[in-house]
Parts: C-alpha cells; sequence; structure tokens
C-alpha cells in the first residue's frame, strides 16, 4: 500500500524552525499505519475527540503530530507538528 503523506503549512515551518528531519515524522507515520493494520509496533497513537474529531494523536517523546488518515484514498494529511503543551491549541 502506497501512502501519499502531505504536510500543512504549519507543520512544514515547524519542521524547519527546530531542524527536524520529514524523514523521523513519516518513520512515526508508517508504525501508526502498521498499528492500524494489527502489526505488533510499539507506537503511541490516540483517537482525538472534540474539535479535534476525526484526527489521531501520535505522540513521540515530547513531539505530538495529529494527523487525519483516510483509508479509502490512501492518504494521510499532518495537520500540526508540535511541542507538548502547543499542539492542541
Amino acid at each position: 500500500m502506497n501512502l501519499r503523506i502531505g504536510l500543512s503549512r504549519q507543520a512544514e515551518k515547524f519542521l524547519a524552525r527546530n531542524q527536524i528531519p520529514q524523514n523521523e515524522i513519516f518513520s512515526a507515520i508508517k508504525d501508526a499505519v502498521g498499528k492500524f493494520r494489527g502489526e505488533d509496533i510499539n507506537v503511541n497513537i490516540k483517537k482525538l475527540s472534540g474539535k479535534w474529531e476525526g484526527f489521531h494523536r501520535i505522540r513521540k517523546g515530547k513531539l505530538r503530530i495529529i494527523a487525519e488518515f483516510k483509508f479509502d484514498h490512501f492518504v494521510v494529511f499532518i495537520e500540526v507538528i508540535d511541542w507538548r503543551g502547543g499542539a492542541y491549541k
């Protein structure tokens, strides 16, 4: 399965500002997809509710990745990448 991964403008700016390689984020997304498939992968993922209904949060240390998974279209869109305190604002 070939997934297309999209980044919001905020996510791109955050990665550039903090000098975090995109590959690190894409690796977390691939782990999350594996977890959805039922593979035994150690990844902390949570379905969000309220304002973030339909999104999932991936926790990687102090980093938070909020993404929307559309498996019927083979697309993952990363809405927010931020540190622990600022991700949900």
